[in-house]
């Protein structure tokens, strides 16, 4: 297992679409919540999670994410994701509270693991990776996720800590651990 980079990520649109099913599949739907879209796809409806979630992921590639990173198994197959946002100012992220937009903030976001590789110690590895390179550019760790999701129990043990609720969100940020 190897964490890579990707220089051009819209490159990897249609492999990352494809990853990204598959944990919207082994999480019955639960995540990416899709929580804009009215009538969410079923977990088995690859077809209609694409025709939603491709225009967001493409915005997320091309315009959100400061850096992207993918873990890739020994086959060359992503196992992992995370991508690191932090140059806040004139990105329309919404889901960002204003008491956090600001030079020392550093967002963990599109932090997935392949169903397949849940229970590894994989995810762990992507998640200090992310808390350390962010670290080294000077920034304070953030999660911005959903209270309701396996996850957030997850960042609680790994470091987070709650800090505020916002639009249907939890706001976590890194305290060590």
């Amino acid at each position: 297992m190897r964490i890579e980079r990707v220089k051009n990520p819209l490159s990897l649109k249609d492999e990352l679409l494809k990853f990204v099913f598959r944990v919207y599949q082994s999480t019955n739907g639960a995540y990416p919540a899709l929580e804009w879209v009215e009538n969410k796809p079923s977990p088995d409806d690859f077809d209609g999670f694409k025709k939603v979630y491709e225009p967001f992921l493409e915005f997320r590639l091309g315009k959100e994410f400061d850096e992207l990173y993918v873990l890739r198994d020994n086959d060359g197959k992503i196992a992992g994701t995370v991508a690191l946002v932090y140059n806040l100012e004139g990105k329309d992220v919404w889901w960002v509270p204003e008491e956090i937009k600001d030079e020392k903030t550093g967002l963990i976001e599109f932090f997935m693991v392949h169903p397949d590789y849940k229970g590894k110690g994989y995810g762990s590895k992507l998640l200090g990776f992310a808390i350390e390179r962010l670290k080294n550019l000077g920034k304070d760790p953030y999660i911005i996720t959903f209270p309701n999701l396996e996850a957030y129990e997850y960042y609680l043990r790994r470091g987070f800590v709650k800090v505020m609720d916002y639009r249907g969100f939890v706001v976590l940020k890194y305290r060590g651990g």
